[in-house]
Formats: C-alpha cells, sequence, structure tokens
C-alpha cells in the first residue's frame, strides 16, 4: 500500500499507452499514431477532462456521504427507536 500523504490535490491523466491498452483490451487495438490522433481530435479533450471531473465529484460526493452515514449511524438508530416510543 502506498504511504499516506497530506495531499492538497488528485491528478489523474489520459496517455497514449492507457488508450492503447483500453482499445487492445476491448478487441479493437490501435496503433500509436492513432491513439494520438484520437486524444489530439478537437473537444475530445475537454470532454474528457469534463467527464473524469463529473466522475471524481460523484465519487467523492458518495464517499462524503456514505462517511456520514456511517458515523452517525447511531444517532439515526437512537432517533428512530425514541419515534417509535
Amino acid at each position: 500500500m502506498a504511504e499516506k500523504r497530506n495531499r492538497e490535490r488528485v491528478n489523474a491523466e489520459i496517455t497514449l499507452s492507457l488508450v492503447m491498452r483500453l482499445a487492445s483490451e476491448q478487441g479493437s487495438p490501435v496503433t500509436r499514431e492513432q491513439a494520438l490522433a484520437f486524444l489530439n481530435r478537437e473537444g475530445l479533450a475537454y470532454e474528457m477532462w469534463k467527464q473524469m471531473m463529473h466522475a471524481g465529484v460523484n465519487f467523492i460526493t458518495c464517499s462524503l456521504l456514505q462517511h456520514h452515514v456511517t458515523t452517525n449511524d447511531t444517532t439515526y438508530l437512537r432517533l428512530d427507536q425514541d419515534r417509535r416510543m
């Protein structure tokens, strides 16, 4: 497991090798030149960035909500039991 750090940001990159590996895994291998053309297609980089940010925000939101519910579970259970009495 990686050492813990005090992070201020998390970066993600879509690289040529990643595009080539994913294409290969999907049964449609591409050359380096094809992967490069794909990554440089007009508007594609911005669309990928928006998708990655959306996925990151969703992950963070779900993780925070899960943490909040887990840490406050006993409070919710206690309140629910009090209402039944």
